[in-house]
């Protein structure tokens, strides 16, 4: 078994199935009496953030890519578990889980006590670019550079791979949940109005963009908030310039990131990156025209994956079935 613990969505593949499980990273509990009951995990918890009653908390316990709440994310781990092995009495099974370039050796064994805790019976550790570039099927273990970026909803990871493992890799701590934040703090900055996370998230995916529209204006769409000169609620048309101005730093940094990464290649890896592009793979490259804005500041061709939402769990995934070819870069103890 294969998991991606993504900050924003978490991914289970099984050998053999494929990914058979996608859902959000939020856990909802019921509050009495000072104990925690679980009362959603995924699907239905995210439904709740942001309109809970006080009894009731939904929590993301991952943040920026690591656990961040420690017994949530085992409650979470355990959840995902048991929805996709019926038989639990049984077998244990053998998890991959895929972890950040940057984390730490403490994060790294928070997330493996947390597998091993939720009923795995023994938990690796494989690293994300390298997972996502398997995923976004690049030819990693060939001695020529590719170049990955992988934008998910905590980070973003730039990495340069060539002989199966990371030669340059960079983690920035900005990613989807950070370009959320900037339509939130633009909308408050601009149009007074105050918005949740959920519509936030709703503007980004459907008139989102990298760049300014070339009419200056773009789509448009209606959004709801709260009014804070007055406190009533209102409604407001927001364009796709306006959001192009929202996200314009946390695009920027991407941008800066990448260029670092291009700047401390080694020479003949960049040659080949220059010959092959760039991969954008993760949530964050849907973003539109982010493939545009990165090649005007490049000059590199940019390729957004297939399935990019799926390549790190799809890569895990091919890591856990070519076991023996890989085993350098799957980390078992620490």
């Amino acid at each position: 078994m294969a998991i991606d613990l993504g900050t924003a969505n978490t991914l289970v593949y099984v050998k053999g199935r494929g990914v058979i499980l996608n859902e959000p990273s939020v856990v909802a509990y019921h509050v009495k009496d000072g104990v925690k009951k679980v009362l959603a995990v995924g699907e239905d918890a995210k439904l709740m953030l942001g309109r809970t009653p006080g009894s009731i908390e939904a929590i993301r316990p991952m943040r920026e890519g690591v656990i961040a709440d420690f017994d949530t994310a085992e409650e979470m781990i355990k959840h995902f578990i048991r929805k996709v092995h019926k038989r639990t009495t049984f077998s244990k099974p053998k998890i991959i889980v895929c972890v950040p370039h940057g984390a730490t050796p403490v994060e790294k064994r928070a997330i493996r006590q947390s597998v091993l805790s939720a009923g795995a019976r023994r938990a690796g550790l494989i690293a994300e670019p390298i997972a996502a570039a398997i995923g976004a099927g690049m030819p990693i273990t060939d001695p020529t550079g590719s170049m990955v970026v992988d934008i998910g909803g905590g980070t973003t990871e730039v990495a340069v791979l060539s002989l199966g493992d990371i030669v340059y890799a960079r983690s920035v701590r900005v990613g989807g949940d950070r370009m959320d934040e900037s339509i939130v703090n633009y909308l408050r900055r601009q149009h007074n109005l105050l918005i949740g996370e959920a519509t936030a998230e709703r503007i980004k995916t459907s008139i989102g963009t990298a760049r300014m529209p070339d009419d200056g204006r773009g789509a448009s769409m209606m959004i709801r908030g709260r009014d804070l000169l007055n406190g009533v609620p209102k409604e407001i048309e927001i364009s796709q310039a306006q959001v192009a101005e929202a996200l314009a730093e946390p695009v920027q940094q991407i941008c800066e990131a990448v260029m670092t990464a291009l700047e401390t290649t080694p020479p003949d890896l960049a040659a080949d990156i220059v010959d092959r592009g760039v991969m954008l793979t993760g949530g964050g490259a849907l973003l539109g025209e982010l493939d545009l804005a990165l090649r005007e500041q490049t000059g590199l061709s940019i390729s957004v994956a297939d399935e990019s939402l799926n390549c790190v769990a799809l890569g895990t995934g091919k890591a856990l079935e070519y076991e023996k070819q890989l085993r350098h870069v799957i980390d078992y103890d620490s």
